[in-house]
């Protein structure tokens, strides 16, 4: 499904898998609930996960960076204007968009424009298993 790009280094080959923007409102605990779990994670190690608030609440100037992604993963649990917009640049860049969000909460039926693809989730623990697993495919 996704394109693993192998890296040639000291004779050794190494592969980067992909460069993940990870999208999400701010309007919740996105610190402890999502960036914490994914960079804990395996997936931290074989993926480089660019979190844009990681280090900083300013702006991130995420229009020109999308088209540099492999793909898009947005945490859809909560709705979002500046995330809407982001994923409207992710569709029409072609970026693949992969929603996550947290089982029983209501996600707007507009994202079934953008993605396919949808992951839910109980726990971050879950979150991150059924992310690894879709990645693996």
């Amino acid at each position: 499904m996704f394109n693993h790009v192998p890296l040639y280094i000291c004779g050794v080959y190494f592969i980067r898998y992909m460069k993940i923007y990870v999208t999400h409102s701010t309007s919740f605990d996105f610190q402890n609930e999502l960036y914490g779990p994914l960079r804990k994670s395996e997936l931290n190690m074989v993926h480089e996960i660019v979190l844009p608030h990681e280090h900083s609440s300013e702006q991130f100037s995420s229009k020109e960076f999308m088209k540099e992604c492999d793909v898009v993963l947005a945490e859809v649990s909560y709705p979002s204007t500046g995330q809407g917009i982001e994923l409207g640049w992710a569709n029409t860049y072609n970026v693949p968009i992969v929603c996550l969000n947290k089982k029983g909460m209501k996600i707007s039926g507009a994202l079934k424009t953008v993605s396919e693809v949808f992951i839910e989730y109980e726990n971050t623990e879950d979150m991150v298993k059924k992310l690894g697993q879709y990645l693996e495919k």
